[in-house]
């Protein structure tokens, strides 16, 4: 199974796991990592350009890629990374037998609805994919993570940045 057949959003969401039999998990194994408790100054947001569907293994190589990025620079508690998307859809796989003699197995397209064989997210044009929060002195090795992280994934990336806590005054004594 390759990610590039399952890119494109084609008709009706599959999602529903209580009337799929054998659904897979999804391999994302952590949605928030890093300091989750602490207030940052900024938020970079991995944000893609156009719709697409991506597969729970790309989001998870993404996260992991990202996340070492910050950890290596900052520490366990200089960043939090945010996985913004869930993977709801249940991709369907019509597997074919290719071996020699495997002619009288096969039963084409007839009837080829599939087996659920991964699952994926459906992204909007403008979504978060990522959310990245990180104080001042870390701005350039958020945007970095975000630039790393973004080639795992199939679409086209920009990464977004906004202020969230302005900072305090300075008193003249």
């Amino acid at each position: 199974m390759k990610g590039r057949n399952y890119r494109q959003i084609k008709g009706q969401a599959y999602t529903r796991g209580k009337y799929i039999h054998g659904t897979p998990p999804p391999k994302i194994s952590k949605f928030m990592m890093g300091d989750t408790k602490s207030k940052f100054e900024y938020r970079f947001s991995l944000v893609a350009q156009s719709p697409v569907q991506i597969r729970h293994n790309a989001l998870e190589a993404a996260r992991v890629a990202t996340n070492k990025v910050l950890f290596d620079a900052l520490g366990e508690t200089g960043y939090k990374v945010h996985l913004r998307v869930y993977p709801h859809i249940v991709l369907r796989e019509n597997r074919m037998i290719a071996t020699a003699g495997a002619d009288r197995l096969q039963e084409g397209m007839r009837r080829s609805f599939g087996k659920p064989s991964g699952r994926a997210a459906r992204i909007k044009s403008g979504q978060s994919i990522l959310d990245v929060y990180v104080n001042a002195n870390a701005i350039e090795t958020a945007k970095q993570a975000l630039r790393v992280g973004s080639t795992k994934l199939s679409v086209a990336c920009v990464v977004s940045q906004e202020r969230l806590i302005a900072q305090a005054p300075q008193v003249a004594a």
